[in-house]
């Protein structure tokens, strides 16, 4: 891959930073299998990542969990990334769909454990993991019921 060296610096730092992001709703509900709320938590996703200035290479927002691949143009910290995203989805969640707090009367949306990942020279695998996730999950549900 042939990145342009100017876009991937910060101060005196040059590089390329890509993580691997999961994350899951509170009680692994199946909270985001509608449509719409799939698609809001999709663009309320984008929206913070313009905010943060990462790019979003890959994402997948199943019914219990998502996976979000993302490539800083400064060192971060994957953990507040990952927090700055739970935390407005959880926000925008709550705002557009005011039901969810019978769900959650803590209004805590996103469940306290998360999952991130490095990325080293073999994206292309974290991607198509990220791509097929509903064909794994598919497979694995298929598995247990024979």
């Amino acid at each position: 891959m042939n990145f342009d060296r100017s876009l991937y610096g910060h101060n005196y730092i040059k590089g390329c930073w890509e993580f691997h992001l999961e994350g899951c709703p509170k009680y692994r509900i199946n909270a985001l299998k509608d449509d719409s709320k799939k698609k809001l938590v999709e663009d309320t996703l984008q929206s913070v990542a313009v905010d943060l200035n990462v790019d979003v290479l890959e994402l997948a927002v199943m019914p219990d969990h998502i996976h979000i691949i993302v490539r800083c143009f400064k060192p971060a910290n994957p953990s507040y990334l990952l927090f700055r995203f739970k935390g407005r989805t959880s926000f925008e969640m709550f705002n557009q769909h005011p039901n969810f707090r019978k769900m959650y009367k803590k209004g805590h949306f996103w469940s306290r454990g998360n999952f991130c990942r490095t990325i080293g020279a073999d994206i292309e695998t974290e991607r198509n993991y990220v791509r097929n996730q509903q064909d794994i999950h598919q497979t694995r549900i298929n598995a247990w019921a024979n």
